[in-house]
């Protein structure tokens, strides 16, 4: 229908049709797919959920005399310095090391100032940094001949630093699963807390909206795209961790649960704090919310069809964080519609449901990318090489133990 080069042309002058995933639903149901796909040059998609698989790589500017970092805390959180002298990973799930532990122990303190600065964790100082904000950094080092320094401390900000950029193995699951709690006392889980005796269910998908939803075979995303990644642009690095394309999949190609997932890079000093912020759960640890759109460019009617998919054409496994075990009890599939209407129905019990990703903001995400490619500051990017999809999931087993 048209190609990408096409397409390209028309952002940069100006004419490109730009729709977002929701708008291209709409009119789907409005015209079909074959009117919309001859009107629609590109549809993009978003989305704003937790994603504790990332992290910042630092790079800090060597000191007089140099330093060999082996042990650093920025803000009070842990960062690896186990390869260059002043490069540090700073992942967006570990916690600030506090005497005492990182939970507070009184469920009525945990408003206090004391309890917050326990709860802060790498995605919060990421936030920080991407803010503009100073943060303290503490290092020791290796001394050698030519790092003859032991220690230093400082502070930092994104501005004072050299690369500061958000390298994250594993964003953007193709689907999760819908937790709930069958059992006799309340867990803190990375859904956060699930009630006892079926008491609440979370998701974690944004659904009909989400990116990898919309390209169910990842025929148009690749190494190499372009994307938003948390208000900056970033791009696909590779596969996920945890990739698992083979997933079970309904006729419409998308998968019945947890599936694909990709790997994104990005400088982080382009970015917005809006759209990357950390947070926290309690009982389990520190994690970052994370905006992400990727843009789909209509090469044929098939792209349209896939984009046309509905929030009751998609499931999700209702899991039972109860037992555990790697491979838990689920209660069924149920779809996103469903999940949307805030309650569900399990074993004839009502059971009230919460989205964990913010439904508004992934819809946000999709409408600022929407704006970027139609002002011409966004073009669309051939990918360099496909995102495998034959991947199979190896659990460990604890063989020979």
């Amino acid at each position: 229908m048209r190609t990408l080069a096409e397409i390209n042309e028309k952002i940069q002058r100006g004419s490109a049709i730009v729709r977002t995933a929701e708008e291209v639903k709409a009119q789907v149901a409005e015209i079909g797919v074959a009117a919309t796909a001859k009107l629609v040059d590109v549809v993009t998609t978003g989305t704003f959920e937790p994603m504790e698989s990332s992290g910042a790589v630092l790079n800090l500017g060597q000191t007089d005399p140099p330093i060999k970092i082996r042990q650093c805390w920025v803000d009070g959180v842990p960062a690896y310095a186990g390869f260059g002298a002043v490069d540090l990973y700073l992942g967006a799930s570990q916690v600030v090391e506090y005497p005492g532990g990182s939970e507070p122990l009184d469920h009525d303190d945990r408003e206090s100032p004391d309890a917050r600065q326990r709860q802060r964790g790498g995605g919060h100082v990421i936030e920080d940094l991407i803010a503009g904000r100073s943060v303290t950094l503490r290092a020791l080092g290796q001394v050698t001949d030519c790092y003859p320094r032991s220690s230093f401390e400082t502070s930092i900000t994104r501005d004072t630093i050299n690369q500061f950029y958000l390298f994250n193995p594993r964003n953007l699951y193709q689907n999760f699963i819908v937790g709930v709690n069958g059992g006799d006392r309340p867990l803190f889980t990375y859904l956060g807390a699930l009630q006892p005796q079926l008491g609440n269910a979370v998701f974690s998908n944004p659904g009909a909206i989400s990116p990898l939803l919309n390209d169910p075979d990842l025929q148009l995303i690749g190494i190499g795209s372009r994307i938003f990644l948390g208000g900056g642009i970033g791009y696909v690095a590779w596969e996920g961790t945890q990739h698992f394309p083979l997933q079970k999949r309904l006729p419409n190609r998308t998968p019945i649960g947890p599936a694909s997932t990709l790997a994104l890079i990005g400088d982080a000093k382009q970015m917005d704090a809006r759209w990357v912020r950390g947070c926290y759960f309690r009982g389990y640890g520190a994690s970052l919310m994370l905006g992400v759109g990727i843009p789909l460019p209509v090469l044929s009617e098939e792209v349209i069809a896939h984009c046309a998919v509905q929030d009751q054409d998609l499931v999700a496994p209702i899991v039972d964080f109860s037992i555990p075990r790697r491979v838990r009890p689920t209660f069924g599939l149920v779809n996103y519609a469903q999940l949307k209407s805030g309650k569900l129905t399990i074993d004839g019990k009502v059971v009230r449901v919460a989205p964990l990703a913010s439904l508004y903001l992934s819809r946000q995400v999709a409408v600022e990318l929407k704006h970027w490619i139609e002002a011409g500051t966004f073009t669309l990017t051939e990918a360099v090489a496909a995102i495998p999809n034959d991947r199979a999931f190896i659990p460990q087993d604890m063989r020979g133990m």
